[in-house]
Parts: structure tokens; C-alpha cells; sequence
């Protein structure tokens, strides 16, 4: 059996808690796969739970609660007829407790009918010490996408979604790829590579906070300004972004608004847009998404709705606040209500004001960490494989 996996992504919901099987609590104490995980799989799933190896994970006493440090691989098995191109795990120590839940993504999968493949869980996690005796921590299967864009799972964290937005850009992007191959020959594709880990190298970072608004006096909340979003517009993107306005106190941007137009003939019912930041300096950075705050928004053709975000977002670079001059908006990506999504093609994102900020996409990623590891060659025979 071979192991294609992709990039992993782990995201953090929340964070509190755990709890040995015995209900003891330890002071630091390494956990046993037999007593501390249950792996919540049906038998009948199109991807089967195979193993699980545990790394040296441990559970710490952190006051009333206990940190649970997570080092773990579980092995699964595409027991359907189709090929896996993505899969989402949730993982969770306790469903109420802050902090007690997680999610690890793998998109970028190219697996075959019976092929076993591994999903690293590396994560951290608390549990309040109160809870009943039981699993330390348990395992869902929340997704898993195919090649024909069909889905499984019960979808509790819009694993539907993101897996298809990240395939629909890793099709995009190896088709770039193999496109300039056979139009280049391979010290093209070298180039091209070469170049996109320049740009991930000189990436700006920003660091992002995002709290709910808080509930004080309207003069202590008082703006500086009320800044207006300019956008980079799409001809081919279903959706167009009209106006957008957000209120700006130094390094913080608060409850973003932008109106769009729905100006395809199909209903949408998904919208995100990425937005970027300016400093005084001319500094332009990735700031955040904004995605419809509506989550049964229903858009039919040539009508507009309004994206809002009751959020404020904290700017900062190197622990300092990043002075926010101007911002710019475009549409990142589009679900329709048949399912299928929009996504920016490579000459969007060839665009003059995104090339030097935004990331690459997974996929895009994944064939330049291979490129690095392995060398060209075995960069085309991957390229090959799809």
C-alpha cells in the first residue's frame, strides 16, 4: 500500500481540558491509546479506521484543569471505489469547556480504492478535571472528499466547503503547473517553483486577533475614522463587491461591512472576501477573510447582500500594532447552491496588488515543499499522477 497525504492543517475551536481514564489526575503522565483515545468511526464509512500510533503524548495538571499534549497518527483505508482527495478529523477532550475541541485538515490527497494512508494529529487540547471517567479524547470522521467532488461525513465544521475550495485550487494550480511543462520544459516548472518560494520566503506576516465587540460605552468605542474599502475586481467572479466600509481606531478595524452583487445566473449561497492592509509606509499585508455572516444566506441572481462581521480585528507585526492606512478587498471564493465553488484563477492572482502578499494555496505548497525535498523529477512524476 502506498501514502499519499497532503498538508495538514490543525485548527484550534477551542481550549480546555482532560481527564485520565481512571479519573485520577496526574501531574504528568504519558497516555495510553487503549484507555485515553476512541476513534469514532462507523464500519460501514467509505474510509475505514486502520491503527493508531501513539507518539509521546502526555497530560499535564494545569490547576483545576489538565493540558493534554496530543502526538498521534491514526492509519485510515479508502474502502470506497473512488479516490480520496481530502479528509477532516474532529477531535475533541470535552464538547462544552472552552478550548476542549479541534480540527485537523489534510486536502491535497491523491489516494487510491484500498490504499491506506496516515493523518497526523500534533495538537494541544484541555479538559476541565471535572468531567466523568471515559476517553481522554475522541476522534470523528467530519469529512471526507472524492475525486468526483462527491462527499461523506456529517459536516459539523463545513468540511464540504473548505475540501472543495481546496481542491477546486489544487486543480487550478497543477494544471497551471503542468500547463508550463509542457509549454517550458522542466527548467520552466524549475523557474516557476523557484519563484513561488521566493514569494512564500518574503511573505509580510501579520498577526491577526479577532474578538467578538465588546460591550462599553459607544465614546469609548468611538472610531478614528470610517474607512471605505477599495477592491480589486475579478471579470470573471459571479459575485462583485460593491461598496464596504469598516471602523478603524489605529491597529484595529471594527465591525467590517462590504455589500455585494450576486452577478451570476446561479444562486450563491457562500460568499468570502479576503481583505488586505495598508501601513503608512506603504506596507501591504493579508489581514483576514470576511465570509457571509448569514450562514443560510440565500443570494439569487442580480441580488445584493451585505457581508458583516460583528468582530474587532488587532493588527500586529513583531508584538507591535500595525497602523491601518487604507484597506482593499476582493472576492476569495463563492459557493453556489448547487455546491460547486469559485475560486480566483492564476491570472487573478497574477493581479499586481495580490501577488507579493498572498499565500500560495495548499497544493501549491505541497509541490514546492516536494520540489525542495525531492528535486524535479520527482516533481513531474507527481504532476504525472493527477
Amino acid at each position: 500500500m502506498q501514502s499519499r497525504s497532503g498538508l495538514v492543517f490543525t485548527n484550534r475551536l477551542s481550549v480546555f481540558g482532560l481527564l485520565c481514564a481512571s479519573g485520577l489526575v496526574a501531574q504528568d503522565s504519558l497516555l495510553d491509546s487503549r484507555n485515553a483515545v476512541k476513534i469514532n468511526i462507523p464500519q460501514d464509512a467509505p474510509v475505514n479506521f486502520v491503527s493508531l500510533t501513539m507518539g509521546p503524548s502526555r497530560a499535564t495538571a494545569r490547576g483545576a484543569a489538565l493540558l493534554l499534549d496530543l502526538h498521534m497518527s491514526l492509519d485510515l483505508r479508502n474502502a470506497s471505489p473512488n479516490r480520496v482527495r481530502g479528509v477532516v478529523l474532529r477531535v475533541f477532550a470535552q464538547e462544552a469547556a472552552a478550548g476542549g475541541k479541534a480540527s485537523v485538515a489534510v486536502p491535497s490527497l491523491n489516494i487510491g480504492p484500498n490504499d491506506t494512508f496516515p493523518v497526523r494529529i500534533d495538537l494541544q487540547l484541555m479538559r476541565p478535571t471535572q468531567v466523568a471517567a471515559g476517553p481522554v479524547v475522541q476522534v470523528d470522521l467530519d469529512g471526507v472528499l472524492f475525486q468526483d467532488f462527491s462527499f461523506y461525513g456529517p459536516d459539523r465544521l463545513n468540511s464540504h466547503r473548505l475540501l472543495t475550495v481546496w481542491e477546486t485550487e489544487a486543480q487550478r494550480d497543477r494544471q497551471h503547473f503542468k500547463r508550463l511543462l509542457a509549454q517550458s520544459g522542466a527548467e520552466g516548472l524549475r523557474q516557476e517553483i523557484l519563484s513561488s518560494l521566493a514569494r512564500q520566503a518574503d511573505q509580510p506576516q501579520l498577526d491577526v486577533r479577532v474578538i467578538r465587540r465588546r460591550t462599553v460605552s459607544a465614546a469609548a468605542l468611538a472610531p478614528d475614522r470610517m474607512a471605505q474599502f477599495a477592491f480589486v475586481r475579478f471579470p470573471d467572479a459571479p459575485v462583485e463587491p460593491l461598496e464596504g466600509w469598516a471602523e478603524i481606531s489605529g491597529g484595529e478595524a471594527r465591525a467590517p461591512r462590504i455589500q455585494v452583487q450576486n452577478r451570476s445566473d446561479q444562486t450563491v449561497k457562500y460568499v468570502e472576501m479576503a481583505w488586505l492592509v495598508t501601513d503608512p509606509r506603504g506596507r501591504q499585508y493579508m489581514a483576514a477573510s470576511l465570509p457571509a455572516s448569514d450562514a443560510d444566506l440565500y443570494l439569487p441572481p442580480g441580488k445584493m447582500a451585505q457581508l458583516v462581521q460583528d468582530t474587532e480585528l488587532q493588527f500586529s507585526r513583531r508584538g507591535e500594532p500595525v497602523t491601518i492606512e487604507k484597506m482593499t478587498g476582493f472576492v476569495s471564493q463563492v459557493q453556489f447552491a448547487s455546491g460547486k465553488v469559485w475560486v480566483p484563477n492564476r491570472q487573478n492572482l497574477e493581479n499586481a496588488a495580490l501577488r507579493g502578499v498572498l499565500a500560495p494555496s495548499a497544493e501549491e505548497q505541497r509541490l514546492s515543499a516536494l520540489y525542495l525535498k525531492r528535486g524535479l523529477p520527482a516533481l513531474t512524476e507527481e504532476l504525472k499522477r493527477f
